[in-house]
């Protein structure tokens, strides 16, 4: 070869290298999708593989070291498992299914966490953009679907079709389910943009966190006069939003100013239950007594809670849209404020800032409520007292449980339970017994320690508390009813594979008994009711299958020995208890439910 043109390819070569040198390397868009839910301190993803989003999976096996994908076996298990997440954690839980079917199905999780105020992230793995409005197989429009806004299921809902703004899509989504009043928000990911490659050089961008609304100077003034003018204040305390630091100050502000606290439906644990301000929770069923002092406080300072027909009664204990109280409504989303309920106050402020301020309102030197809130602590501890079964129920027979043993099962968990354990239920009258009966030493010791759906979504509490024994290692002990349960007892196959170590107390009645009681209530004396009766399988032998330890119970000792071995097992428990249909509620049984109506046919 002539020297002149071995220099020219020698040149030619080293042109190429150099711009080989320059050259970005590249990346799946699903790489950077976990790396911007890695910035976001997302340390658990909750799903069901779908090949709509393999390259994202590819991801999460790259970055498996900073970040656990949980295989679920339901998309309404993951999706509760992420709202469960976002509960305890206050970050956004991520939840990641596949398309059409993978979306609805996890829909469920996406109403919970809206109802619930809970921050989370929903990803959908979509179709390609090419099939895009052909009804391609499993297609669906998803903003129609999520429909977000107060008559919807998320606050934003939003389909990627740039793979280079997927660090701002996240962010943004981020930020939105936090913001204001949390909440879900979906974000839709075709699959051929998760395969394409981006540059590596594209970065997350930074961690984002809640924007704090500062309460008015001059409403906390007219607060304060609110207090200084009234005989029997009261605090209802709920929402999402909360932090120990925001609950410590919360329960500083009672004390200051001796204000007796409830709890919204299912936020027990926002204020510490022994407290001697502590009134009960204002939910379903509540204390007679406290239901009583809602109806008679002249000034109710309502704190992040939405004020839904759970929390009112069925907008009793509160009318709407004038309440017979006076009302003051602090809420970290403005939308909320003045949308039910006409307040005489109304406050917009982030529970942080809201609580920071309360704890320096000034308060006088003596109230003239003091002892009127005592009163209402005293009558919480009455309700509550596991040893006073309602008088209601009469003496259960020896063969079977009844009122006052599921009530000393209640005392014995409470008394076997580390301070740190989780607590977790799905939707029924089961869950009274949880709610009644078991004490929440508070957020303000550190801890979320309630997971409880407000929305009223059966199948919750066994993911629920799965998520939190794997994101948190902590001890949970779950209340399931036999309907309950058998919507999403097959996430107790992802509790074994994950190392997770729950204990599961399953009421089994052969009944949906929230529903029969009401059959009885509206049309008493049909012994076969339709709808409402189940044959069930063997709960015990079914956790057995699944690999935990499984016993079934029909007495209380028994029931109380299987408690003690569970807690003192190092294995996942599930305790089947057989309880006579009969026990209904905390309160009554279904025979008087039955003898109430016909008096009045």
């Amino acid at each position: 070869m002539p020297a002149l043109r071995r220099v020219g390819v020698l040149r030619t070569l080293l042109s190429m290298t150099s711009i080989a040198s320059v050259k970005p390397s590249l990346q799946p868009a699903g790489h950077l999708l976990v790396q911007c839910l890695l910035e976001q301190g997302t340390t658990h993803v909750f799903g069901v593989p779908g090949e709509s989003y393999l390259a994202a999976l590819d991801g999460f096996h790259q970055h498996r070291d900073a970040i656990e994908f949980v295989t679920c076996r339901q998309e309404g298990g993951a999706a509760f498992m992420a709202e469960a997440h976002g509960k305890l954690t206050g970050r956004p839980g991520v939840c990641f299914v596949t398309r059409g079917p993978g979306a609805t199905n996890a829909s469920i999780g996406v109403h919970v966490a809206f109802q619930d105020s809970t921050p989370m992230v929903l990803l959908v793995g979509d179709v390609a953009r090419d099939m895009r409005d052909r009804e391609a197989f499993q297609a669906l429009d998803y903003t129609h679907f999520f429909g977000p806004g107060t008559q919807g299921m998320a606050k934003r809902v939003e389909r990627i079709d740039d793979a280079t703004r997927l660090p701002e899509y996240i962010a943004r989504a981020f930020a939105t389910a936090l913001n204001g009043r949390p909440g879900p928000v979906v974000l839709v990911l075709p699959e051929d943009l998760l395969a394409e490659h981006v540059p590596s050089t594209l970065k997350p961008l930074p961690k984002v966190q809640a924007a704090p609304a500062w309460s008015d100077p001059g409403a906390l003034r007219d607060l304060r006069a609110l207090l200084l003018a009234s005989q029997r204040p009261m605090v209802i305390a709920g929402g999402g939003g909360w932090t120990p630091q925001s609950a410590q100050a919360l329960q500083r502000f009672a004390d200051n100013w001796q204000l007796s606290v409830g709890t919204a439906f299912r936020f027990q644990d926002l204020f510490d239950n022994h407290h001697a301000l502590y009134a009960g929770d204002v939910g379903i069923g509540p204390n007679p007594a406290l239901a009583q002092r809602v109806k008679e406080a002249d000034l109710l300072l309502v704190i992040g809670a939405r004020l839904g027909e759970m929390t009112t009664n069925g907008y009793t204990l509160i009318q709407a849209p004038v309440a017979a109280q006076r009302l003051v409504h602090i809420h970290g989303g403005a939308d909320e404020l003045n949308r039910v309920y006409q307040p005489t106050l109304a406050i917009h402020s982030t529970m942080d800032a809201a609580a920071r301020s309360l704890e320096v309102l000034t308060a006088p030197p003596e109230v003239p409520w003091r002892d009127w809130a005592h009163a209402a602590h005293a009558d919480y501890l009455a309700w509550s007292d596991p040893s006073t079964p309602s008088p209601a129920w009469p003496a259960p027979a020896a063969n079977r449980l009844g009122h006052a043993d599921m009530a000393a099962l209640m005392a014995l968990a409470n008394e076997l339970m580390p301070a740190d354990a989780v607590w977790t239920n799905g939707a029924g009258n089961f869950a009274g017994w949880l709610h009644r009966y078991h004490r929440y030493s508070g957020l303000g010791a550190g801890h979320k320690t309630q997971l409880a759906p407000t929305a009223g979504a059966m199948g919750y509490g066994v993911p629920a508390g799965i998520a939190a024994a794997i994101a948190s290692g902590r001890p949970v002990f779950t209340m399931a009813g036999d309907g309950d349960f058998l919507m999403n007892g097959q996430e107790l196959a992802t509790a074994v594979q994950h190392g997770a170590r729950v204990i599961v107390v399953l009421l089994n009645n052969g009944l949906y008994g929230t529903i029969r009681m009401h059959q009885e209530r509206e049309y008493p004396s049909r012994s076969a009711a339709a709808g409402s009766t189940l044959h069930n399988p063997d709960f015990a032998a079914l956790a057995r299958a699944y690999g935990l330890h499984g016993v079934r119970v029909s007495d209380g000792p028994a029931a109380l020995l299987a408690l003690r071995d569970a807690v003192a097992s190092p294995r996942s428990s599930l305790i089947e208890v057989m309880l006579d249909p009969q026990v209904i509620t905390t309160r009554t049984n279904l025979q008087a439910i039955t003898d109430a109506s016909l008096q009045k046919i």
